[in-house]
Parts: C-alpha cells; structure tokens; sequence
C-alpha cells in the first residue's frame, strides 16, 4: 500500500470511528474500545475516603426517562424544571420538591436539551427539527433545520437560535419558528461528534467549532462579526490532529473564554476576537468562570483553577483522573464536578481539596446547573435521573484529608504580556450596543459589527 493510499485508509478508519460516537460521551469510550481494545487504556481513579468539611443531600430526585445516545441538558426557569428525553418527552418539574406539573411528547427523539426563555420551552430533534412549547405544555410551532440538533436552542430578543448538527446556525422567529437567517459553516473531514452548542450575549452568538475555530455573529441577522483561533492541531495522523471546541464558550465581563479538546485554553477579547493569552489544556466537558477565576476539568480528569487575567494556576487536584469529569460549577466557596460512576464531588474554592461527595447512582453525572439557591445544584445522570443536591457547611470543621492535589508548578506559562481589563461587567443599553467607531454605515446596515459598551471609569 503506497503512502498516499495507506494515509487515506486511516483517514477514513478515524472518521467511521468518530462518526459511529453519536455523541462526545459515546466518543469517550468508544475510541478507546475500537482502537485499543475493550478495556480502557487507563482505569479511573480509584476514591480515596475524604474527611468532608461540608455536608451534601438530596433534597429530591425524579427520572425522566432514557437519555439513549445523547447528551441533555436540564433547564430552571422561575420556579420549575424542565427536561427531556429520547423518547421524546418533555417535562416540566416543580423546583421545590420535583413533583411533575407535566409531560408531552413531540413525536419523535429529542436529541438535545431543554432552552427557555420569555416564557417559551424549546427542543430539538434528531430529525432536525425545532419545537416551541409554552409553560402549559401547549405546542406553538415546529420548525426544520439542516440536521439533527445536538445541543440546546437559546432563546434571545424574539429569536430561537438554534445549532444543527452539520455546523450550520439558524435564527428563527419566536413567534412562529419562520426562519431569519442562517449561518453556514464547512466542516473538516474528521471532527468530533459533539454536542456543542452556542452562547448568545449581548446581541452577539458565540460558538466554537472543530480545528478550534470559534466565531461570533450577529444576533439578529447571522453576519460574522469575527473569528479567532483558539488552537492550532498539531499532530502526525488526522486523530492526532483533532482540536475541536466540544464545550460552550463562556463570558464574563469583556471577555469570552473557550477550550479545545486536545488543545488549549484561551481568553479573548468579545470586541475584537483577539486572543489574550492562552496555554496548554485539554477539556471535552469545559470550564465555568466566577470572581476573577477559572475553573476548568482537564480531559484526563484534573480540576484547573486559573487566574482569568494570565490563565496562571491557582490549584490542581489530581486525584479524579480518568473519571470523566463534567464542567465544573461554582457555588459560592465550593466547586462541583460530577464523574462517571454518578458522584458529585465537591471542592474548595480556594484549594481544590475535597469538601463533600454525594453518590446520585451508578450512571455517569452528564450536566451540572445551578439549582434554586447558591448552594444548590440540579444534576442529571446518563440513566435519566435528575436529582435536587444542596450543601451546607458542617458546624464542626475537620481538617480535610490528604489528596492529590498540586500546588501550582513552576513550568506554568507567565504571564502574558498583554492582559485584559480587570473591569468585571459590561452594560449594555437595551435600543443598541453599537461602539461609536462601529455605528452602521448607511449602504450596508445589515452588516455593521455590534461591539461591547463597557462601563464609564
């Protein structure tokens, strides 16, 4: 077999193996099954005993059916929960206690999970096509996009923003799902079958993509206002060379942050795209940002906390590796992050050691989101389980028990020469957010660049 023939060959065994992964959870373990063999080249770590300093419960728990192949995402709106399932229901759960208020079913596998907003639930299917529903459970509209939808609609402004999973991004009318607009984008030959979705701003969407590409559009027509490049693949073979953003950016004042599978973390300025400052990690799942800190879960298992301004670590805990970590979420002094055997373990702000940890069941914690209060959490396992967990600081503190975790290393990147504004919010004034230098010209309004109005020193 000639060189060109044999390079081909694997480039198309890397692509029927990443497209048999119907989704990233699937991608995590099929590839180490189909190239290595059934038992995954690395086990996880196995838990040590911790002495908790917080105490965990579950205030109520409910099942919403099979997740199947896909990866959900429950939905807190007021004083309820919605959720899906592959079946093809929809649920709304009272927050305080989970009882159901109800259930429909849209006819066909819901493939993502629940977005609300201005009082309208959203889903989408592996048909492509997007439902509207209202808090009563009433169907408004179904709408069809390009391909089966993997992530979650967001409503914004009067618009459904939704991704489909060809990588193209459709705007859609709130009040009847007609279609405004439609940004389309070529995908590599070989990405990751994820279920990334957006994050809309400000007027502004934000989406990573594969070869850790992320660009922001307008909002209310679909023009690309920037891309950036987050990560450069690097590597011999195409899976070598995979580099894709799997997780949702995130924003936090002036800047938006994003990581790549296989490749870097970064910091980049939402005016301009420009990137701030970046380094080496890998993430599948994300990160999540709170008070000037970074909090993100490392493909192999390791919780980063970093400095938002040079990306400099703070804390590593080590001991959760090959445990498949979901995206970390802040709750005031701790950090959640949920594994693949159903734990929800719970760290220190300001160390990473261990503080709580709560077994849910055996199936692996998918999402994480903030629950009613600041310490409470609502997750949901790969079985359908959703559970209600709060946290509360036990009265008599215990030192807390030796773990993994690593100080800061020497070998970490400094800082950046250039770092962002240490301004923490941004204004935005509801008629427009257009800068002064970045006012619509009056012979192409449709594609003026909405920028960023920060506050007045």
């Amino acid at each position: 077999m000639s060189f060109s023939n044999s390079s081909r060959f694997f480039a198309v065994l890397g692509f029927a193996i990443l497209a048999g992964c119907s989704t990233l959870t699937e991608l995590r373990s099929d590839l180490a099954d189909k190239v290595f063999g059934r038992e995954p080249p690395n086990l996880p770590a196995v838990l040590e005993e911790i002495k908790p300093t917080y105490t965990a419960k579950i205030d109520w728990s409910s099942n919403t059916g099979k997740t199947g192949k896909y990866d959900y995402t429950p939905a807190l709106e007021a004083s309820a929960v919605y959720a899906s399932n592959a079946a093809g229901e929809i649920l709304k759960l009272e927050a305080a206690n989970g009882r159901q208020v109800w259930r429909v079913n849209v006819g066909e596998s819901i493939s993502g999970g629940v977005g609300v907003g201005a009082g309208i639930v959203l889903v989408g299917t592996n048909k492509g096509n997007v439902h509207a529903y209202d808090a009563s459970g009433k169907a408004l509209w179904k709408a069809k996009v390009s391909s089966e939808i993997l992530s979650v609609p967001r409503y914004f402004d009067g618009l459904v923003i939704a991704r489909a999973g060809d990588n193209h991004i459709f705007g859609l009318d709130a009040a009847d799902g007609s279609r405004k607009w439609v940004y389309e984008r070529v995908s590599p030959a070989l990405t990751l079958h994820s279920s990334v979705g957006i994050v809309v701003d400000g007027g502004v969407v934000y989406a990573g993509f594969a070869g850790g590409k992320m660009v922001a559009i307008r909002a209310d027509n679909g023009k690309l206002l920037w891309e950036a490049t987050v990560t450069q693949p690097k590597g011999v073979t195409e899976i070598e060379r995979i580099a894709d953003i799997t997780s949702l950016p995130v924003i936090d004042g002036p800047l938006v942050y994003a990581v790549a599978y296989q490749g870097k973390i970064a910091a980049l300025d939402r005016r301009s795209g420009k990137v701030l400052w970046n380094r080496d990690i890998s993430s599948y799942s994300g990160l999540n940002v709170e008070d000037a800190k970074i909090f993100v879960s490392h493909t192999l298992g390791a919780v980063y906390s970093l400095d938002y301004e040079t990306g400099k670590t703070f804390w590593r805990q080590g001991a959760l590796s090959n445990r498949r970590l979901t995206a970390p979420l802040p709750m005031r002094n701790l950090i959640a992050v949920g594994d693949l055997e159903g734990y929800v373990h719970f760290l220190t702000r300001e160390e990473g050691s261990f503080a709580a940890r709560i077994k849910l069941d055996s199936n692996a914690v998918m999402s994480l989101i903030s629950g009613t209060t600041s310490t409470q959490l609502i997750a949901e396992t790969r079985d359908g389980g959703l559970y209600a967990i709060s946290v509360a600081e036990m009265n008599t503190k215990s030192a807390p028990a030796e773990d993994r975790r690593e100080p800061a290393r020497q070998s970490d990147p400094a800082p950046a020469a250039e770092v962002p504004s240490t301004e923490r919010s941004i204004l935005f004034n509801k008629d427009s957010i257009l800068l002064p230098d970045m006012q619509p010209d009056n012979s192409d309004k449709n594609n003026s660049a909405p920028g960023i109005r920060l506050p007045s020193q």
